[in-house]
């Protein structure tokens, strides 16, 4: 990447000139790529779901056994719920649900009804078990709906995972629709047309309009192959936005500076390819290196999102270093004659040595430790709620509450308890067929089912005889419990532990006996576990890999730990934020929804996106900083004039990202809302408090040392030493 060849040019400039001399294969190639991603992402939706699986886990393996021995499968389970009208005990709606179940059953591959049973005097319930998936399963809702038809003297509702799913397409094709067209992009052009000023702010969005499409086509090859989430399509687009604007910006700006300095077209792009290009390059490579992280998460759910934001980066970074350039040298010129905005204006903004962001830097150099402090108490405030942050597996009530599905399952709730909806299911394994007559073992279930019932967040036990309860060999017993709490309440999760702790072990059963608890509860402390099982090991990979790469951008010893550092404080400073918006009820008024737990997953997502998102500021502020540095060898100018040249293009790239986010923010589902106000709540952080106050105190402070690389360093790493007194250009 700093490597040079024979004639003096950088690797990149050179590519850069081949890729100008084939610039019209280059548009063909694009072009191609595009009606392919095109004809492929109408059947994307169809394939994304939003299961949730626990690979290794009791959770895991309880679920196998359900649908092996007790013909109950709930990845492809429909639930049929039904309200009798006044006057009516539910029990006279068994038979007619059965029938109505049993005739919408026919209509599903592999349909077999699993139970009918009264769950109260009002309510009854059926559940429809099948082999299809999620993603397969709420393709026969509408027939499902329709078969089941109406019940006399009762109100039907069809519910469970493929039903929800269902019915929330249309809530997601809103939520995009709202987040994106009547959020983000207006925003995204209104900041565009002001920062360029002439046509020029249509490269950005023809960088966009090329990447987002490619990736949402590479995300559908995947997800022929692994679970992808309903929601990896707002995850792409949205965020796709952010970092296509970002990195298109930073170009075309650097590219009207190298062609006021008088270079032609074509060296003025490899000009910028080389300078704004790199920065790009290693940009995207930190992002590449945050998202790396859900890769390694031992979660589908989470390492599908990986996968989708890891193209992301990547695929912008290739056509940053093929179409951006063709894009410049084509229509770079032509869109910047016609001007959106008065030229003193844009002759204004072109004078970098006296502007705001110089000014700001200079006062703020002057006393660089109040500000130091000033900004650090801040973000420490900022991140204090965390010492109430409270991690939870999500919950139904998070989605809307008018869909027929989610109706349903507050109805069912209402008269059964909230654990209804996902009890525990605990299996009694003896380990050979007849093992359930054993009479140390029907003491020992006995002695179980009474220390669970005794549990005071036990409202009901079904176990053993009971319909749908009883395996073909008698190698199993069922118990299922029913809490008075959701699966996720910390109440509920901490059933699940002394479950598994305690009650379990003080039923005595006799040796070679195996007792799994998994379904509701149990489930949200295996994804809570799992999730975080090896987060800190895998974070620390992420803070060295990410040094390294830095180490390589900024030739310097101190500043990547300061970059580490700075983004830490940030997140940090997200997390309390998110706390007192959703937890403590502070984004109540504007229609947010407030909630005790913040998603488990959302922690670990910010984290892998911030870290990388936050490093593009980081390398687009420093590495001018650092070519101020290597010309002139002075540490305040250097910073000074960085933050000018630079200052602008990274405020409105922020507030660009920030309306991006702010797209989750405006849908419908807590945990998108949660997610994206994390997202957007750090970047406007990082664009104001980090790199307007912080880093250049910060850079005042160590001085010189900002930019020391021994040489050995150097060496290792591959790239050229920094030593504390650089060579000027005047000593050449």
């Amino acid at each position: 990447m700093d490597m040079e060849c024979k004639d003096g040019k950088s690797m990149i400039e050179r590519w850069t000139e081949r890729v100008l001399a084939h610039r019209w294969f280059v548009l063909g190639g694009w072009l191609i790529l595009l009606v392919v991603s095109a004809g492929v992402i109408s059947q994307l939706s169809g394939l994304l779901t939003n299961r949730l699986t626990l690979p290794g886990t009791d959770t895991s393996r309880v679920e196998a056994i359900l649908a092996d021995e007790f013909s109950q499968s709930s990845v492809g389970s429909f639930s049929i719920v039904v309200k009798a009208d006044s006057g009516v005990n539910s029990r006279m709606l068994l038979a007619p649900l059965r029938v109505s179940a049993e005739r919408a059953a026919e209509e599903l591959p592999t349909g077999y009804v699993s139970y009918v049973i009264a769950v109260s005097d009002s309510v009854a319930t059926a559940l429809v078990s099948s082999s299809l998936r999620p993603v397969e399963g709420k393709d026969y809702i509408d027939v499902f709906r329709n078969v089941v038809g109406e019940i006399p003297s009762a109100t039907v509702y069809v519910t469970g995972q493929a039903a929800i799913e269902r019915d929330l397409e249309p809530v997601q094709e809103a939520d995009i629709f709202r987040g994106e067209v009547m959020v983000a992009i207006p925003i995204a052009l209104v900041i565009l047309i002001f920062v360029f000023g002439t046509l020029g702010f249509l490269i950005p969005f023809i960088f966009a309009a090329a990447a987002i499409p490619t990736t949402l086509g590479a995300v559908w090859v995947f997800a022929n192959f692994m679970d992808l989430s309903i929601y990896v399509q707002n995850f792409v687009m949205l965020i796709g936005l952010a970092v296509s604007v970002d990195y298109s910006l930073l170009m075309v700006y650097r590219y009207r500076e190298e062609r006021r300095g008088g270079l032609e077209r074509d060296q003025a792009v490899a000009r910028t390819m080389a300078t704004a290009g790199r920065s790009v390059v290693f940009s995207g490579t930190a992002v590449a290196i945050g998202l790396a992280l859900l890769l390694v998460v031992p979660l589908p759910f989470i390492r599908g999102f990986g996968v989708a934001g890891l193209l992301i980066p990547l695929i912008s970074i290739v056509c940053a270093l093929t179409l951006l350039p063709v894009l410049l040298y084509l229509f770079g010129d032509r869109l910047d004659r016609v001007r959106l905005v008065p030229l003193w204006v844009i002759k204004r903004r072109a004078n970098d040595e006296n502007n705001a962001w110089s000014w700001l830097a200079r006062r703020i150099m002057r006393r660089p430790v109040l500000f130091l402090f000033a900004s650090v108490v801040l973000l420490i405030a900022a991140a204090f709620p965390l010492h109430d942050l409270e991690l939870g597996p999500g919950t139904y009530k998070g989605i809307p509450q008018d869909l027929e599905s989610t109706i349903g399952l507050n109805v069912l709730s209402e008269a059964a308890g909230e654990g209804v909806i996902a009890p525990t299911e605990i299996i009694i394994d003896t380990g050979k067929s007849g093992g359930t007559r054993d009479p140390k073992v029907v003491d020992a279930a006995e002695r179980l089912r009474d220390g669970v019932a005794a549990d005071s967040e036990v409202r009901s036990t079904r176990f053993g005889s009971a319909d749908g309860f009883s395996d073909q060999s008698d190698r199993y017993l069922r118990l299922q419990v029913i809490g008075e709490d959701e699966y996720g309440d910390p109440a509920s999760m901490e059933f699940a532990k002394r479950l598994r702790r305690d009650i379990i072990p003080a039923s005595l059963f006799p040796i070679g006996v195996e007792v799994i608890a998994g379904g509701g509860p149990p489930s949200a402390v295996d994804f809570i576990d799992l999730t975080y099982s090896m987060l800190p090991w895998l974070v620390l990979g992420v803070l060295l890999l990410t040094y390294v790469l830095l180490l390589r951008a900024f030739r310097s010893l101190l500043l990547p730990l300061k970059a580490i550092f700075l983004n830490l404080f940030s997140i940090a400073a997200a997390y309390g934020l998110v706390v007192i918006v959703f937890k403590w009820g502070g984004g109540a008024a504007l229609g947010l929804i407030s909630f005790d737990q913040i998603e488990a997953w959302i922690p670990v997502f910010l984290f892998a996106m911030l870290f990388g998102l936050s490093m593009d500021y980081e390398v687009f502020l420093v590495s001018r900083m650092r070519e101020e540095w290597d010309e002139h060898g002075d540490n305040e100018q250097a910073v000074a004039m960085g933050l000018a040249k630079t200052g602008r293009l990274v405020t409105a790239a922020g507030l660009i990202m920030f309306a991006a986010f702010m797209g989750f923010v405006a849908g419908s589902v807590l945990g998108m809302q949660q997610f994206g106000f994390g997202l957007a709540a750090a970047v406007l952080i990082d664009i104001t408090i980090v790199r307007a106050f912080l880093l250049p105190s910060a850079m005042k402070i160590f001085g010189k040392w900002n930019w020391w690389l021994p040489e050995k360093v150097a060496r290792l790493v591959r790239v050229e030493p920094s030593p504390l007194q650089p060579r000027r250009s005047s000593d050449l």
